[in-house]
């Protein structure tokens, strides 16, 4: 049956392999698709995985370059029990290397606090140092910095070299590379420096990095951090669109263009993200109250948002989960195309032998062998596409991230590839079952008659 239902695709070779494209291409096009949520999926999870510490930053920013916190609430954070290391970072846009205009891929001055950041147990960029050295004590108050390979290499710096940031002749004193599009993007700097380049507010950081001393677990952690800020004032992040709405009486010109500068910048607009201290006791939960769980609650919302690697992998599954659901929509036109295609090609190839089927029949095939095989060649067709589509996904995939190695990710699990085969067998199947059904309801004399 195999045999037959291969030979008779070859004898209408053309029509067989337009139908085969059509259904390889959208396979394709399914799998690079899908790739780009498994990209971001596969880069999210190595990136935080390297990340053994929490975050706390402004509630409602996205990422640390949009927050701005008190810069003195690191102290308070310290005394909160489970807690070993507070670590202020500042982050700010770059928008000049080399005289030339950053947009994409994006750079970001990095800066930390020497001390602390030296202090650290696990170090993301200082482990990640493959030459030269991190910044040390001795770099405090001075523009030497550590940069990663791919910055380096798109200006084709090395050790020793200057490179010119944002107006500032920079000294380059170590390159690090930790294998992620997410981490290798940062100019790293004594953060005083990069607070007197960027302008940035003096009583106010982008975020703390804190490190753990292990007496309580990670979840109980940042409920304490953020019971700590219960009630504390502090005005939530928000895009600057929504900003400029809400001000009816207002520049919006001038507020547009000092929304962008503080973007930028680093220059918090908003009187309301300084640090307002209030008449607020709390108390010190002990190492008791913390493995209980027994912690004091209030109404009212914390003015910190504390984030453990596990909380950005949940805020990661929604995303993508949006996003699938979006990829799925955009192949399902691909496919819906291949399908007809399918369709198309397998009613044209019955009608042509409607008499040999008659003749089947007459000499006694059953309408089950005739369906299974238009059903085999449906199939063939299917499997063939799926394979030729996953290789020629895979192969897309390969040169985009070549091409674009410092900009995107793609990943295709071998799930996503199994499943473009299954998939394209299945269209195939369902392609040849009208042709198939419509062919057997035919009696022998009439299917003669017919031709």
């Amino acid at each position: 049956m195999i045999k037959f239902a291969i030979k008779n695709l070859l004898s209408r070779s053309v029509r067989s392999f337009l139908c085969l494209m059509g259904l390889t291409i959208a396979i394709a096009g399914m799998v690079g698709l899908f790739s780009i949520a498994g990209g971001l999926e596969k880069t999210v999870s190595q990136t935080f995985g390297k990340i053994s510490g929490i975050l706390a930053m402004q509630p409602g920013a996205p990422i640390p370059l949009f927050s701005r916190i008190p810069r003195d609430w690191g102290t308070e954070i310290k005394d909160v029990t489970g807690v070993s290391i507070v670590n202020p970072e500042i982050w700010s846009r770059v928008n000049l290397i080399e005289g030339k205009p950053v947009i994409s891929p994006p750079r970001f001055l990095f800066g930390t606090d020497l001390p602390t950041r030296l202090e650290l147990k696990h170090g993301i960029y200082r482990e990640a140092i493959y030459e030269g050295r991190f910044l040390t004590l001795d770099d405090r108050g001075t523009l030497n910095t550590v940069i990663s390979r791919q910055i380096a290499e798109q200006h084709h710096k090395q050790i020793g070299d200057q490179i010119e940031v944002n107006g500032q002749t920079m000294n380059i004193v170590g390159l690090y590379e930790s294998g992620s599009i997410l981490l290798d993007v940062a100019i790293i700097l004594d953060i005083d420096v990069v607070r007197e380049i960027t302008r940035f507010d003096p009583e106010s950081v982008s975020c703390f990095y804190i490190e753990q001393s292990g007496e309580v677990s990670n979840d109980k952690l940042v409920q304490a951090i953020k019971d700590r800020f219960q009630g504390r004032e502090l005005a939530s992040w928000q895009p600057t669109s929504l900003a400029l709405a809400s001000s009816s009486n207002s520049n919006i010109l001038k507020e547009f263009m000092t929304a962008i500068d503080d973007t930028f910048k680093g220059n918090p607009a908003d009187k309301e993200l300084t640090n307002e201290k209030v008449e607020n006791t709390i108390l010190k939960p002990t190492v008791a109250d913390l493995k209980t769980g027994k912690l004091e609650s209030e109404s009212a919302e914390s003015a910190l948002e504390v984030r453990s690697a596990s909380d950005w992998g949940e805020r990661l599954d929604t995303f993508t989960a949006d996003l699938d659901i979006f990829l799925g929509l955009m192949t399902g036109i691909g496919v819906l195309i291949a399908m007809l295609s399918i369709i198309n090609t397998m009613l044209m190839s019955v009608m042509e032998r409607v008499v040999d089927f008659g003749i089947l029949k007459a000499n006694g095939w059953s309408n089950r062998d005739v369906m299974l095989l238009i059903t085999a060649e449906s199939s063939l067709l299917g499997i063939l596409g799926g394979v030729l589509g996953g290789i020629l996904g895979l192969i897309a995939i390969a040169v985009v991230n070549w091409k674009f190695a410092s900009q995107v990710h793609l990943y295709a699990s071998p799930g996503l590839l199994l499943f473009g085969v299954v998939f394209s067998t299945l269209l195939g199947v369902l392609g040849g079952l009208y042709p198939a059904i419509w062919t057997t309801r035919m009696t022998p004399i009439d299917a003669i008659r017919r031709g």
